[in-house]
């Protein structure tokens, strides 16, 4: 496990950064569902990566904060909070890391394995026209809504949470892409809203600023549908926290 303390995200960035050059290297084999042999594929990896981050109250001071891909990332957090199962999303179209217009990770009609507005907003994802909804073993699918109302009707509760990783992804059997996040935990304390990220697989240089922006982005949208709740911090957790090794150069002349 590695914690690293509460500070600042430009700080803690240089901090990661240290830590990653001198982390063990691990040949995992595969990128994203796909096989791969190539030594710059090759991670160096940390397990169990933790931290703590103050949220500020507005997107203007998150985005001079965290400079995540702009206007990528916010666009795309919008179509996430939108109550629309997109699938595609619009964003993709000009997302900062598409390689050959993401041919690699869709399917013939254009669509993805999953996307993250299809998991925020599940009742109807995946079913045109819209005339049913999704069901689950005994109750019907929740979604962002239901766990804002959750968190309206009980300001203290522990079960404020938003999955990500559904059964579907489990073993990943038909060999398809599986989300990154696994989901998020809101819990309110001391007249704050804090959310709790929880993510599988994370790669420091192309997704870790955006990744920690749209999960903040998502504590200060949920904190204004909530009454006399001021903005809290975002504790992250991350399974494998990565660089590559094609990367390191750029990782040593950046930080």
């Amino acid at each position: 496990m590695k914690t690293f303390p509460k500070t600042n995200f430009s700080h803690l960035q240089v901090l990661m950064a240290g830590s990653l050059l001198a982390a063990p290297q691990v040949d995992v084999g595969e990128w994203q569902a796909q096989k791969v042999s190539d030594p710059a594929m090759v991670t160096r990896e940390l397990q169990n990566a933790i931290f703590e981050l103050d949220i500020p109250r507005t997107m203007e001071l998150l985005q001079q904060e965290v400079k995540p891909n702009l206007p990528w990332a916010e666009d795309h957090f919008q179509e996430r909070v939108s109550g629309k199962p997109m699938n595609p999303p619009p964003s993709s179209d000009w997302w900062p890391h598409a390689q050959q217009s993401n041919k690699e990770h869709t399917d013939d009609t254009g669509m993805f394995s999953h996307t993250y507005p299809e998991r925020f907003w599940p009742k109807f994802a995946g079913i045109e026209p819209m005339e049913r909804a999704n069901a689950g073993i005994r109750y019907p699918y929740g979604d962002l809504e239901d766990v804002v109302l959750q968190l309206q009707q009980s300001p203290q509760t522990r079960q404020a949470y938003l999955p990500v990783w559904f059964p579907e992804d489990t073993g990943s059997v038909q060999g398809q892409r599986v989300p990154c996040t696994l989901g998020y935990q809101f819990l309110v304390r001391d007249h704050k809203v804090h959310i709790t990220y929880l993510i599988r697989s994370c790669d420091f240089l192309r997704h870790f600023p955006d990744d920690v922006y749209m999960a903040a982005r998502l504590l200060q949208w949920v904190t204004e549908r909530l009454d006399g709740f001021g903005v809290g911090s975002l504790t992250m957790w991350m399974g494998s926290f990565h660089i590559f090794e094609g990367d390191v150069p750029m990782l040593k002349e950046r930080y």
